[in-house]
């Protein structure tokens, strides 16, 4: 930057980059005044001889009293020429040029580096908020930087104010402002920007609204300051999302206050173009100018996306024959749920409920991990392409969203740095119990909605909109619900700990927010309940509905799990993994000592913030829970009671494997990584820096996830793919699979899938009542003919066939209301071809490649056959 001479008195300077104008010392000046301009040679001068009779009578005449810096970008109507008559020789306005078209935000950035006043006050070429408004902003910002209390970002005006407000903004938005609106459609546009700012360029300020308005006034050293750190290149073009980062830069360590002002109307500003091509024009500007400022925020997306397809890249190579390992019957199960949704909405039936398995009492979907949530709105996607389809985009797509929305809760609500938020992220969702469960369990890997509902109840405590807030918490949780209540469940109850945990740390501000708070989740309540009522009083009291779920005595996590390594971590051992967890989908900690070291020295490194004593309790609890009721001594044959035999005897959490408990401790792992980064990335000494980023990679790596296991899928018999069933079965009559599905088995259920769900099943693989007491258990409930067969299925010599045998099996079938009883090829078929063939007093058919024994009517016989089937 060089300096130049104008006409007359006044500075010109010419900016090839953002770096500082030749001007007088910082704060020498009592008010600085921005303004970019562009093409406005015909306003110009009318607005800088406004200014300065304003300012003039406002503040003096003197050669300190204020300052007026004028930001041509690159204008080639007369914009330089205008600007230095109208200066007229005054050395307080002082004209800066920027070579070529640079976009308003790095005018802004330039014109804020020149400046040299206490305060810094931006506006625009054409005035549309008053002067008269900047009265109103300083008294505001004299008061709160006089109020005393504790320094906090994104306070709104009456709710607080920092002890050394930042910046102070004027909006048009706010509540009971003066505004002289535009038109619909200008007013429509300008919000639509404003989120625009807020969704894809800069994360928006806490509280705060004034995206589209370029009136602000900030404390002249801390917009200095803010404004010293370039953005990623480009420079931004877009003025509010500028103004929106220099804010957030400047709440670092005080307040961004937001008070309602007045702009002018549209017939003022007769010069402008019509508010409804402007307005467009901004936001068709301003998509561009955020997409290019929100490039990190894209790769990071991209980046969560690539490793959750590596994660399932094996399912994705061949979707048709491929199957996940280690997810035991739990894809078959979840791709039925996916294929029963569409079902039943396509045929305009109830989604709670089926009879499509477990006949003849059918299914509760609502008291199943159905995740309607998902599996309605993705219908046409399945209907196109498959359940499969539809089941692998929901894990790839959901565990990618979940790292997103937990990156964008700790990036907003912990530190700024964009890379330590995305390792955080990173953690939170790609964590070894996460990847244990997308082995089949997308409701404990679709957690995307979380970090939104943490977020929402933080600023209930925060007590500025608690109503929007309210409500808002509210749908989500109730959308929540429809994707996974357990994850709610176990996500609340940390919530909870939470919250006693900063009651104990910081007692005053913990009392301070419990008002807002409680009254926020009053409302939230009275939003979510009405939406539910009906679900879930079908869940609780509907058909086939139970009031808890029998997991065994194993269900807790070993101790030694806590800093083992998952099968699918990278340093991990399946054998190991295995021994200490229920299943391969139920490692539900195995974090890794190293990580759990890590975890531990941040909470003593930053020990003094309260938010990481809080985060600290919380983690200990979790995993404390997660033990279980007894918590065993590793390598001693004794036990201890843990606290989950309370609280694992209360409504709700009766039903919950607690060993998941520990899952809590993933985003708090990932909160405290975060921290840890962005402290390190400030670390002065290199020898330091690199050492801390050593120990981190050394907590990381053990833990880094692998792909998902695949095998070949079970092919479904030729008797089902070629219709050949429909000769045996009425349209919605039964089949009875030998031996029946059940959680050992299911892949009966993907037959089921296949055909369209043309017939039903007897038995089956879900969550149902059993027993006068209507205890959850897995599957339908037992029969002797269906106990029998598993038996011999697996191993069991085949009994003496009896007359009462041969009568308990009639009876069975007659249950079932069986069509058709049909035997795979597979092992010991010849046992049970034998054993079926003699209970029943007849030999079967071979039909392709199965055995079919017919007990009902044949198909061509009943016409008007009720769908359910003919008794036997």
């Amino acid at each position: 930057m060089h300096q130049n001479t104008g006409t007359g008195s006044s500075t010109g300077t010419r900016a090839g980059t953002d770096a500082e104008a030749p001007r007088s010392a910082a704060g020498s000046v009592g008010l600085s005044v921005v303004i970019p301009a562009r093409a406005d040679g015909h306003r110009i001068g009318a607005t800088v001889a406004a200014v300065r009779e304003h300012l003039d009578a406002r503040d003096g005449t003197g050669p300190g009293d204020w300052e007026l810096v004028v930001v041509d970008d690159g204008s080639a109507d007369g914009t330089e020429a205008a600007t230095e008559a109208a200066a007229a020789g005054d050395p307080r306005i002082r004209l800066i040029r920027l070579d070529g078209p640079r976009g308003k935000g790095a005018a802004l950035r330039a014109g804020v580096a020149a400046t040299a006043g206490r305060r810094v006050l931006l506006t625009d070429a054409g005035l549309d908020t008053p002067l008269d408004e900047l009265d109103r902003l300083e008294r505001l910002l004299d008061t709160a930087a006089g109020a005393g209390f504790e320094a906090r970002a994104g306070i709104e005006a009456g709710a607080g104010a920092g002890s050394e407000a930042e910046a102070e903004a004027g909006s048009d938005a706010g509540s009971g402002a003066a505004t002289d609106r535009p038109g619909f459609p200008a007013a429509v546009l300008g919000r639509t920007g404003s989120r625009l700012v807020r969704a894809l360029g800069i994360p928006g300020i806490p509280g705060f609204r004034a995206d589209t308005c370029g009136f602000a006034l900030f404390d002249g050293d801390r917009a200095r300051g803010g404004g010293a750190r370039p953005p990623p290149p480009p420079a931004p073009r877009a003025p509010h999302a500028e103004v929106t980062r220099l804010l957030r830069r400047c709440a670092g360590a005080g307040a961004v206050v937001e008070v309602p002002v007045r702009r002018r109307a549209a017939a003022e500003r007769a010069d402008r173009p019509a508010p409804a091509r402007r307005s467009a024009a901004d936001l068709r500007r301003a998509f561009g100018d955020l997409l290019r400022l929100n490039a990190g925020g894209l790769t990071v997306a991209a980046v969560f996306l690539a490793l959750s397809f590596y994660v399932f890249h094996g399912l994705w190579a061949d979707l048709d024959g491929r199957y996940l390992k280690d997810a035991l019957q739990d894809q078959n199960q979840w791709e039925w749920f996916v294929g029963v949704a569409t079902d039943n909405i396509a045929h305009l039936r109830n989604p709670l409920f089926t009879t499509a398995q477990g006949m003849p009492d059918g299914v509760n979907l609502m008291a199943n991990a159905t995740m309607l949530g998902l599996t309605v709105p993705l219908i046409p996607v399945t209907l196109l392409f498959g359940e499969t389809v539809t089941f692998a985009l929901v894990l790839t797509l959901g565990m990618a969203a979940s790292a997103w929305t937990w990156y964008w809760l700790i990036r907003r609500r912990c530190t700024p740095n964009r890379w330590a938020a995305a390792v955080g992220g990173a953690l939170a969702a790609f964590a070894p119990p996460m990847v244990s469960h997308a082995n089949g369990h997308p409701n404990f890997v679709v957690l995307f909605m979380l970090p939104l509902i943490v977020d929402r109840s933080l600023r209930l405590a925060e007590g500025r909109n608690v109503v929007r807030d309210g409500v808002l918490l509210g749908l989500f949780a109730a959308y929540q619900i429809f994707l996974g209540e357990e994850p709610l469940l176990i996500a609340a109850l940390g919530m909870l700990v939470y919250c006693l945990a900063w009651l104990a740390v910081d007692r005053r501000r913990a009392l301070a927010a419990a008002p807002s708070l409680l009254r926020g989740l009053g409302i939230a309540l009275a939003v979510c309940l009405p939406l539910l009522a009906f679900p879930l009083a079908w869940q609780f009291l509907g058909p086939q509905s139970y009031h808890s779920v029998l997991h065994g005595d194993d269900a807790g996590n070993s101790p030694l799990a806590l800093i083992e390594y998952a099968a699918r971590s990278l340093f991990g051992d399946a054998e190991t993994a295995g021994r200490l967890s229920m299943n391969t989908t139920e490692q539900n900690a195995f974090y890794g000592w190293p990580l759990l070291a890590l975890g531990t020295v941040v909470c003593v490194w930053m020990w003094r913030r309260p938010a990481v004593r809080a985060l600290a309790v919380t983690g200990a609890v979790a995993l404390l829970l997660s033990l279980g009721p007894r918590v065993p001594v590793p390598r001693a044959d004794l036990a201890f009671p843990g606290p989950w035999a309370l609280l694992g005897k209360l409504p709700l959490f009766e039903s919950v494997i607690e060993g998941r408990v520990a899952m809590v401790c993933a985003p708090i792992l990932g909160v405290l990584l975060a921290l840890a980064l962005d402290r390190i990335a400030q670390v002065r000494t290199r020898e330091l820096r690199t050492a801390g980023l050593v120990a981190v990679a050394a907590a990381l790596i053990p833990v880094l996830p692998l792909p998902l296991a695949v095998r070949d899928r079970a092919p479904v018999p030729a008797f089902i793919t070629s219709g050949a069933w429909k000769g045996y079965v009425n349209e919605g009559g039964v089949l009875v699979p030998v031996p029946l599905p059940d959680p050992g088995q299911a892949d009966a259920l993907h037959w089921q899938v296949e055909a369209d769900f043309g017939f039903r099943l007897a038995g089956g693989y879900f969550n149902g009542p059993w027993g006068p007491e209507r205890t959850g258990i897995y599957g339908a409930a037992p029969r002797h003919l269906s106990n029998l067969l598993r038996d011999v299925r697996y191993g069991a010599a085949p009994p003496e066939v009896t007359p009462q045998w041969r009568e308990q099996a009639r009876q069975d079938l007659e249950y079932w209301q069986a069509g058709a009883v049909v035997l795979p090829f597979q092992d010991r078929s010849d046992e049970l071809k034998a054993l079926v063939s003699d209970l029943l007093g007849q030999q079967p058919e071979q039909v392709l490649d199965v055995w079919v024994w017919r007990v009902g009517a044949r198909p061509d016989t009943v016409p008007d056959a009720v769908p359910g089937g003919s008794q036997p």
